[in-house]
C-alpha cells in the first residue's frame, strides 16, 4: 500500500506514510473483509457505510497537517481506522459516527454517536474539521466548531464527481482549495442546500 499508493501518489509526508505503515487496516475491518483491506477502493461496511480508499485517507492526512496536540473532530468515524491514524499523529480525537454505523473501537479518540452533519458541540472548538469522506456541503453547524484558523479537509461531491479539498476557517467562514479528483465515500445527511432557481 505505502509503495505502489501513497508514495506514487503525493502522499509524501513522513509522518503519514509512517502511522499508515504502522497502524493495521486490516484491524478496522470485520473478518470477513479483511482480505480486501490494502485495495486501492472502497471497503463495504454495514449500514450502507464504507471505508474509504487508503489513497483517499492519506491524502486527507497530509493535507490536514496534523501536529501534536491539536484537536481534531473527525467526521464519519466508520470502523475508527482514520481515528486511530489521527491518534497516532498526536491529535486529541473526537470522533462522530452515526447511530447503528459500524462498530468502532479506538484506544485513545472519543467516539460520539449521532448525525454526522451535527459534529460534537461539547468539545469545540477543534483545531482540525476532518471530513473522512465526500459530502455535498460543509454544513455551518460544523464550521462553527472550529477555531479561528482552523484546518478543513474533505472531499466534496460536484456534479458526480468527489473532489479533495482542504481549506481555514477564517472570521467564521470557511475558504475551501479543491486540490485533486480522487474517488471517496460519499457520506449520508449532508444535501447541498437548495437553490433557486427560475
Amino acid at each position: 500500500m505505502v509503495e505502489s499508493q501513497l508514495r506514487t501518489s503525493d502522499v509524501d509526508d513522513p509522518r503519514v506514510i509512517a502511522v499508515m505503515a504502522r497502524v493495521p487496516r486490516e484491524d478496522f475491518l470485520p473478518a470477513e473483509r479483511r482480505a480486501m483491506a490494502y485495495i486501492d477502493r472502497a471497503v463495504p461496511l454495514s449500514g450502507g457505510r464504507a471505508l474509504n480508499p487508503p489513497l483517499a485517507t492519506g491524502r486527507l492526512l497530509k493535507e490536514a497537517q496534523v501536529e501534536a496536540g491539536d484537536k481534531v473532530l473527525l467526521i464519519g468515524a466508520a470502523t475508527g481506522y482514520s481515528a486511530a491514524l489521527l491518534v497516532e499523529l498526536g491529535a486529541v480525537v473526537t470522533a462522530v459516527e452515526e447511530e447503528g454505523g459500524p462498530e468502532i473501537a479506538v484506544p485513545g479518540a472519543t467516539v460520539k454517536r449521532g448525525a454526522l452533519h451535527a459534529g460534537a458541540t461539547d468539545g469545540a472548538p477543534y483545531d482540525v474539521l476532518f471530513i473522512d469522506g465526500a459530502v455535498q456541503d460543509v454544513p455551518a453547524a460544523l464550521v462553527a466548531q472550529i477555531a479561528e484558523g482552523g484546518r478543513v479537509v474533505t472531499g466534496l461531491v460536484e456534479r458526480g464527481v468527489t473532489r479533495l479539498c482542504s481549506g481555514r476557517v477564517v472570521a467564521g467562514a470557511l475558504g475551501l482549495v479543491r486540490l485533486a479528483d480522487i474517488e471517496m465515500v460519499v457520506l449520508p445527511g449532508f444535501a447541498a442546500p437548495e437553490r433557486f432557481t427560475f
